[in-house]
């Protein structure tokens, strides 16, 4: 893992503020934060609709690991109905008014982008993932976004929510200190059960990326590096 010992340094703000995201959000591992997540809504979503296999082209890659556009697979809920639109408030509360059941609700990216602005994503993504499932995530006893995680990304190597199995990775977004400089960190990575965590952050947010171990750590902060604006990979 040589990648730990040359990822730069971290003001001491920086770094408490992404180990300790990383450190509280590993413990949940591969198998944690989004257990289930979405199956309640999957019907809601899709119907019984039978998602269709699409082939992307391999961009980039390391070794004999390649890596495909984010913009070329299938996100999970691009189709989603009455999606909101307007202010980032305005967004917010349409989303949760829409499901009310759960903290995790399904999201498009367009409205995540516009709920978090600024929120970045990667562009790039390991070439075996088909879907991009994305949800913004609640305080349910306010209905504001939770600071801690306000949204959530799964990337699947096959329809969503049938196993955890095909779960790639996960990127986790929260808010960062207000005290922590505006361009992106270092990445700090973790050693966590069943893969790797990569922390940094960003123009306001908090990025925890956990990629299991079916793919190389250098991979993994290869999609990390390549994390750009939402707001420019939507559809």
């Amino acid at each position: 893992m040589k990648r730990l010992a040359s990822t730069g340094a971290l003001s001491s703000a920086a770094l408490f503020s992404i180990a300790l995201f990383s450190i509280v959000l590993a413990g949940c591992g591969e198998a944690g934060l989004l257990d289930g997540v979405g199956d309640r809504t999957r019907q809601y979503v899709q119907g019984d609709q039978v998602p269709t296999t699409t082939l992307v082209t391999v961009v980039a890659g390391t070794g004999d690991e390649g890596l495909v556009a984010a913009t070329d697979v299938q996100w999970f809920n691009d189709d989603l109905a009455n999606q909101m639109e307007g202010s980032p408030q305005e967004v917010v509360s349409g989303v949760w008014q829409r499901e009310l059941r759960s903290r995790f609700v399904q999201s498009s990216r367009t409205e995540i982008a516009l709920a978090l602005p600024g929120i970045m994503f990667p562009d790039l993504v390991p070439e075996s993932v088909r879907w991009i499932t994305s949800q913004l995530v609640f305080d349910e006893t306010t209905g504001v976004l939770d600071p801690d995680t306000t949204a959530a990304f799964g990337m699947w190597t096959a329809d969503p929510y049938q196993s955890a199995t095909t779960r790639l990775g996960v990127l986790r977004v929260g808010r960062a200190a207000e005290d922590l400089l505006p361009t992106r960190s270092a990445i700090v990575p973790i050693i966590v059960p069943d893969g790797i965590s990569l922390g940094w952050t960003e123009a306001g947010h908090r990025y925890e990326l956990f990629c299991r171990s079916d793919i190389s750590e250098e991979l993994c902060f290869d999609v990390a590096n390549s994390a750009a604006l939402l707001s420019g990979l939507l559809p």
